[in-house]
């Protein structure tokens, strides 16, 4: 039951998919083209970065509605003005019209995935956390692969009449009309609540989702609601403050956020988004100039992206996160970097040979990179930071994503247009920078709780104690009678027939004492 409510919050990344690659499959449609005069150069790159300046506009404020007003008012906020946007865009007469409804979109958009893989993540079933966090990423590609085949489709349909590009903007509405209905008949996240001093809808909710029979006294449900209570009471000792200031106030929340900020920019600057934005150009650099052909092999790779994807999310609790991004990053620089060769041989030769083997090595390539920079992403950021920063902390990242995403949409069409196939060596270069930086400063984090992960940048005796007092804490849950009642109160746990203050609580405060930031 829990996995069906989590499907509304996993619809924000399809609809994140959706929408950052309705631009790149607009543009291989000449109804598009046409209608908006063909847009070259920076006014392509202003089309491709507006929805990122919309998402940078308001992903500074949307923690701390995430934070003030849950993860589910967050998200229908977000769905309300994205919908606004929608509609401006498949009614747009002018490029300026289309472009405000672009900002307006991504505007909605930074509050829909800032809130979302933060009820997934915080909501999930312990067991299940690291698989469900992953598919949300993955199911980017799911948006992905709608919008090339109904753009296809539309194309198809309606050749080169406005309405091939409209009705893919009216399908996009979908989601957010889902998401405003539905919302509100999921639970809220069980550490916003507890942060909030609400520990009994807290406890229901962990009960009713994480526990048989929606017992609240479950030794599951205590130990959860006891990392959480004294993780939230000593982060608020150890790190006072609600500014973006508190994500660099201690030493480990500055490794965090160092880790943090690469990873995110290796997501941007690894190559990808030359096909994420610009693959009409990238395929008429290898003499592919068929639009039903470039339709069909846009519309192929976002299945197969979503395909690989969903292996990363299948792996990620075997093979370990460190692993994986080690395999990733290996193999994105060799594929790559033959990649490189082979536009270069036919830009140079007209080698039609390695023309044609440019597009299964971009196939290859964007295997390598989905294992990771899809896959696990989001997964690992939310899992290094604790919950007094994560809300914060994961809009920094966002910020950095569409920042540099920004960048890459205005250069990148630029750097095509002067230099072509020779830009594809600055990211031959960046790519070895990122696999020295893996090598480096990705530290494993798979098999522990969100309490227990975020703790891995605190030092190592904090670490061996958060393991010894879990143990502990936990084989005294398992004894604890049934007389203990949860209240709104995160200063103590009042108790019917035993002493003002619990053998449970003091026990917790031990295991506690592993979380504090």
């Amino acid at each position: 039951m829990l996995n069906i409510c989590l499907i509304l919050p996993l619809l924000s990344s399809t609809l994140n998919g959706f929408d950052s690659s309705m631009i790149n499959n607009l543009q291989i449609l000449p109804g598009w083209q046409e209608y908006f005069h063909k847009p070259q150069g920076m006014k392509l790159g202003l089309v491709n970065s507006a929805h990122d300046i919309g998402i940078l506009s308001g992903t500074p404020f949307s923690p701390y509605v995430s934070d003030l007003l849950g993860r589910r008012a967050t998200m229908f906020i977000g769905a309300v003005i994205m919908l606004a946007g929608v509609l401006t865009q498949a009614s747009s007469t002018t490029l300026h019209v289309f472009l405000g409804a672009r900002v307006i979109i991504g505007l909605g958009m930074a509050f829909s995935i800032n809130a979302a893989p933060l009820l997934i993540s915080e909501l999930s079933y312990p067991t299940h956390r690291g698989k469900m966090t992953s598919l949300y990423n993955s199911l980017w590609y799911s948006g992905s692969v709608i919008s090339a085949w109904i753009c296809l489709g539309s194309y198809d349909d309606s050749g080169t009449s406005a309405w091939s590009w409209r009705v893919p903007s009216f399908v996009q509405a979908v989601i957010p009309v889902i998401q405003m209905v539905l919302i509100w008949f999921i639970p809220e996240s069980p550490r916003f609540l507890m942060a909030r001093g609400l520990e009994s809808q807290a406890a229901r909710v962990l009960a009713q989702y994480h526990a048989h029979g929606g017992d609240e006294h479950n030794p599951l449900v205590a130990f959860e609601m006891a990392q959480i209570r004294h993780a939230l009471n000593l982060e608020r000792e150890f790190a006072s403050g609600k500014s973006y200031l508190r994500c660099f106030s201690t030493p480990g929340n500055r490794q965090r956020m160092f880790t943090i900020i690469w990873i995110a920019i290796f997501s941007q600057w690894s190559g990808n988004g030359l096909v994420s934005y610009y693959i009409n150009t990238v395929l008429d650099g290898v003499g592919i100039t068929q639009t039903r052909t470039k339709a069909a092999i846009n519309g192929g790779l976002q299945i197969f992206n979503l395909a690989s994807a969903l292996v990363g999310m299948m792996v990620v609790d075997k093979l370990g996160r460190r692993k994986i991004f080690l395999i990733s990053n290996i193999g994105m620089l060799i594929a790559f970097s033959m990649w490189t060769l082979t536009t270069a041989l036919f830009n140079q030769s007209g080698n039609v040979v390695a023309a044609k083997a440019t597009v299964p090595l971009i196939f290859i390539y964007y295997f390598f990179y989905d294992l990771t920079y899809t896959s696990m992403l989001v997964l690992y950021a939310l899992e290094i930071l604790p919950y007094n920063i994560r809300a914060k902390g994961f809009a920094i990242m966002n910020i950095v994503i569409y920042s540099t995403n920004a960048f890459n949409s205005l250069v990148n069409p630029v750097a095509l247009h002067a230099i072509g196939w020779k830009s594809y060596l600055f990211y031959c270069g960046w790519l070895i920078l990122e696999l020295l930086f893996v090598m480096v400063y990705i530290v494993e984090t798979r098999a522990g709780t969100l309490e227990e992960t975020a703790a891995l940048f605190d030092g190592v005796q904090v670490r061996r104690g958060i393991v010894e007092r879990t143990d502990e804490v936990a084989m005294t849950l398992s004894r604890m009678p049934s007389c203990h009642r949860l209240q709104d109160n995160l200063e103590a746990v009042e108790t019917e027939s035993c002493g003002s203050r619990s053998h449970f609580e003091s026990r917790s405060d031990e295991c506690a004492v592993g979380f504090a930031i």
